[in-house]
């Protein structure tokens, strides 16, 4: 499997990848809005290739703390999407892997996510809300263990208290829900 930084060129492999795993246009639409929205910058967006084949996409976009003085690099993760076919292969494991590396070395500070805690647990995520980060939108309570964050500087959860907020295209109060 190769991963690498998507390019232009790609938009149509990171869309079909985004059908192909949701089974549906809305995520697809979301991440084509999320690539054209100069708020979700910079950006981070990966793809994996299983010989010529795209099989797996990972998007993070800007985030920003609101309410607190400390300057903090952040990004929120949406989507991760893995085609059926290659799911529980390992895809999704090695792009957020892939992902972590160039955002430590780019300097970014801290990952937030809203997905499935059994699945993002295990890559060092923890609920976010407890730990004082607030979503850019209300999240329902059956859900709040969903939004979720992860460090990649020591020290930083526990010392910081902020509302995140994102790119404009995830803005809005349908997507946190």
């Amino acid at each position: 499997m190769d991963i690498r930084e998507a390019l232009d060129t790609d938009l149509q492999d990171v869309l079909a990848v985004e059908r192909a795993a949701f089974g549906q246009e809305e995520e697809a639409e979301l991440v084509r809005a999320l690539l054209r929205d100069p708020s979700a910058r910079p950006l981070y967006s990966l793809l994996a290739f299983q010989g010529d084949q795209a099989v797996g996409h990972i998007l993070f976009t800007a985030a920003r703390l609101a309410k607190t003085r400390q300057k903090i690099a952040a990004v929120i993760l949406a989507p991760l999407a893995v085609v059926p076919s290659h799911q529980k292969q390992g895809v999704g494991t090695a792009l957020m892997v892939r992902g972590f590396e160039l955002l430590d070395v780019s300097g970014v500070e801290l990952v937030f996510v809203l997905g499935h805690p059994g699945y993002y647990s295990r890559f060092g995520f923890a609920p976010a809300g407890r730990l004082g980060f607030a979503p850019p939108h209300p999240v329902p309570e059956k859900y709040a263990d969903a939004w979720m964050v992860r460090s990649l500087r020591p020290g930083l959860i526990g010392a910081v208290n902020a509302t995140v907020t994102c790119a404009e295209a995830l803005n809005k109060p349908e997507y946190w829900r």
